[in-house]
This record gives C-alpha cells, sequence and structure tokens, in this order.
C-alpha cells in the first residue's frame, strides 16, 4: 500500500489559475505603480478583473462571497501569490486582514458580521490588529491594556500597543485588552472591534525599520504602527467573542498568520530562485558559464532542497487541516523553518547576482530587508523552538519516544 501525494484535480486547477494569474498580471502591474494614485487604480483594475474570474477570498465560505476553499488548495494558492506583492491583495487574502476575517466570522455576531465583516470580504475595508505591547513583547498573557465596563453601554479601553501592522491603512482596529485582572492567566483579555478613525485610538507614529521603504509602504499597509489608546469608548455591541476569549482567539488567528507568511515565503524563495537560475544561465565568468560552476550549481542545489522541505511541510499541515487534527507542534516548526528558508534563498539570489542584487534594480534587496521580520512577527524563532523543545520532551515521557514530536507520525 502506498501512501497518495496526489492533488486533487481542483486543487490542482485553481493553483494553475492562480499561478497564471500571478504571472499574466499582478507581476507585470507592479511596474505601474508609482504613487499613491497608481496603487488605488491599479489595484481596483486588478480587483475587479480577480473577482470576475472568481478569485476572490479563497478561504472564505462561499455563502460569503468567498472561494469556499479547503485548507490544501488554500495552501497552494498562497503559495502562488506571495510572488507578487500585489497578489494577495489583488485577491482580498493580504494580512493582517484575512486572518481577522477569520476570526469575526467564525466569532462574530450578526451585528458584527453584516457591519464590520461584510466591508472587509468586499474589499471596501481594512483591519488592522492590536495586540502586541512594548512591555509585554512575545508574551501575550504580560499585555496591560485595560478595558473597563462604563455601565452596560460601552468599554472604556486604556494603554498602548506596538507594531499594529497596517494601522495607518486600516478603517477598522481588533484591540485585544485586560477585562479581568484575576481571571486565569488565557481568560483576562477581551477582543473589541474600533471603528478607525477615532480619537481615543491615537496613532503615533509608524515605527522605521531596516526594511526598505518607499512613498507606498503605508499605504499599501506595510507599516508597523505605535498606538496610543486613551479614553477609547467602544459599544458593547462591538466586543467580539465575548468576555475572556480574547487570547484563545488570538492564538487562532496568529495560528493561520504563521502559515500564510510561510505560505507567501515559499512563493517569493521561488521567485528569487528563478532570477537566480535566470542570472547564471545567461552570465559568463572567466570563459565558462556561471551555471556549470560547480559552487554556483550546489548553492541553488541547497535552496531547492530547502523549498522541498518547505512544501512537504505545508501540505502535510495542510492535511491535519482538512482532517481537523492538531498541527500546533508541525506549525510552530514549519513557523521557524520557512521564516529562514526565504532568508537563505533571497540571499543565495543576492549572492549569485552580485552587485546588481544589491542594487534595488531588482526586487531582492528590498525582499531581504523586509524578510528581516520572518523570524520576529507571529513569535519569534526562540519561543518556537522554546515550545518544541518542551514538547519534545513530553512526548518522549509519555511514549518512549520523541518521534511523535518530530514528524515520526506523519499521519
Amino acid at each position: 500500500m502506498s501512501i497518495d501525494f496526489e492533488i486533487p484535480e481542483d486543487a490542482k486547477a485553481i493553483r494553475a489559475k492562480v499561478r497564471q494569474w500571478v504571472h499574466d498580471e499582478c507581476i507585470p502591474a507592479e511596474k505601474r505603480v508609482t504613487d499613491k494614485e497608481s496603487y488605488k487604480t491599479v489595484l481596483a483594475e486588478l480587483r475587479a478583473k480577480a473577482r470576475a474570474q472568481g478569485l476572490w477570498c479563497p478561504f472564505i465560505p462561499k455563502e460569503y462571497g468567498g472561494m469556499g476553499l479547503g485548507p490544501l488548495a488554500n495552501a497552494l494558492v498562497q503559495m502562488e501569490l506571495g510572488e507578487s506583492y500585489l497578489g494577495a491583495l489583488s485577491m482580498n487574502t493580504q494580512g493582517p486582514d484575512d486572518a481577522t476575517m477569520m476570526t469575526i466570522l467564525a466569532h462574530g455576531t450578526d451585528f458584527q458580521k453584516e457591519k464590520y465583516l461584510k466591508p472587509l470580504l468586499n474589499g471596501d475595508m481594512r483591519v488592522c490588529y492590536s495586540m502586541t505591547e512594548k512591555a509585554a513583547g512575545a508574551d501575550a498573557t504580560g499585555m496591560q491594556t485595560r478595558a473597563v465596563k462604563d455601565g452596560n453601554e460601552n468599554y472604556i479601553l486604556n494603554g498602548e500597543k506596538w507594531f499594529s501592522s497596517a494601522a495607518t491603512s486600516a478603517d477598522l482596529a481588533v484591540v485585544m485588552a485586560m477585562t479581568d485582572p484575576d481571571a486565569p492567566r488565557h481568560q483576562r483579555y477581551s477582543t473589541f472591534i474600533v471603528e478607525l478613525p477615532n480619537p481615543g485610538y491615537n496613532i503615533k507614529r509608524n515605527i522605521p525599520t531596516m526594511a526598505l521603504e518607499g512613498p507606498l509602504s503605508h499605504i499599501m499597509g506595510g507599516g508597523h504602527a505605535e498606538i496610543e489608546i486613551k479614553d477609547l469608548k467602544v459599544p458593547a455591541e462591538n466586543l467580539l467573542g465575548g468576555e475572556g476569549n480574547g487570547f484563545n482567539m488570538g492564538q487562532h488567528r496568529l495560528a493561520y498568520g504563521r502559515l500564510r507568511h510561510g505560505m507567501h515565503n515559499v512563493a517569493m524563495a521561488q521567485r528569487a530562485l528563478d532570477m537566480a537560475a535566470e542570472r547564471v544561465t545567461s552570465r559568463e565568468t572567466f570563459g565558462k558559464p556561471l551555471a556549470e560552476r560547480q559552487a554556483v550549481q550546489f548553492m541553488l542545489a541547497e535552496c531547492a532542497t530547502q523549498l522541498y522541505i518547505s512544501r512537504l511541510m505545508l501540505m502535510h499541515i495542510a492535511y491535519k487541516a482538512e482532517n481537523g487534527l492538531d498541527l500546533r507542534q508541525e506549525n510552530g516548526i514549519a513557523k521557524v523553518y520557512l521564516a529562514n528558508m526565504v532568508h537563505h534563498v533571497v540571499d543565495t539570489a543576492i549572492q549569485l547576482h552580485g552587485s546588481l542584487g544589491y542594487s534595488l534594480d531588482t526586487p531582492l534587496a528590498r525582499w531581504y530587508t523586509h524578510i528581516r521580520s520572518q523570524r520576529l512577527v507571529d513569535g519569534p524563532d526562540e519561543v518556537h523552538r522554546w515550545t518544541t523543545g518542551r514538547n519534545v520532551i513530553k512526548a518522549f515521557k509519555a511514549t518512549g519516544t520523541t518521534a511523535g514530536a518530530c514528524g515520526g507520525e506523519l499521519l
């Protein structure tokens, strides 16, 4: 009996359609985007074309206007979209919006779905997620922003938030705050939907980072904002998922975000490797094609190996998701591996391009400064490795082998 790695025909077909969409429409459109107005025009055109082809909100159920793709087909789609910075945006599946759409879909009231989810799904609004705080860092249970009930009608929020991605381009913010400091550690927090702009939600600045910034960085949602929350009044009807459920909802939300980052990292790494292969097959050094150099072939081989491992990881996680299996261990392992993989592949592509790769004449240098964040966002490498290592020990104590925590029981 053999293990079946065959991808269903319908999933293959949608992957091929999205691949063609990215290469025929999104990558060429990148050259047309030069300022705020051209970005708005180009994105509107792309979205109209995408919707006409049925390419919209891949993972959202069809009854809500999406494509209704399961985890496997969505993974295949996302591993194509990441080749272009317009890819996910063109199909309204960009972060941080996508994971928040899933959260409101799963936990929102009918009122919240009608007022907030519908315009998000339609592409008329964008949303940011305000969880991280300076004082807490990677420890989400260390958040200090407080939400106090003001009678029965409102909550009053006070505190600060750090690295709220896409806040300056958002029409809504989903804010996590402490509602019960005396509750068990993971039940202290609740989540609120906040309409923007709002005087109680003050965007102090977009935090300068090592990522190369252009005139469109923040307009497209690429910025990470520092937020001051002062006497922010939120109607009680905007409490999302009930009191005390903010942390658990947030972890579920971040779990998908980690996967989406990883899927897009595979796509970016693939495009970088394609660019590297094109470069070395068109260049000669000292009278010999660069592609015939063994050292160059070894560099390409390492990248190919890492991409192969990455795809297998994501396919296995998609399989577990399709079947409702626990994927937390694999998700943490993959998050770390994929973040380091994309850094290595893009770095290799830069090296093989020489001075051209170091310049801004290709997208490689910009990608390089951007993807360093992948080892920090949605939990730094060290936190995920800590959790992975603890699970290895737990598996050994429970079964006498570590196999169950490191892929020994794949199915």
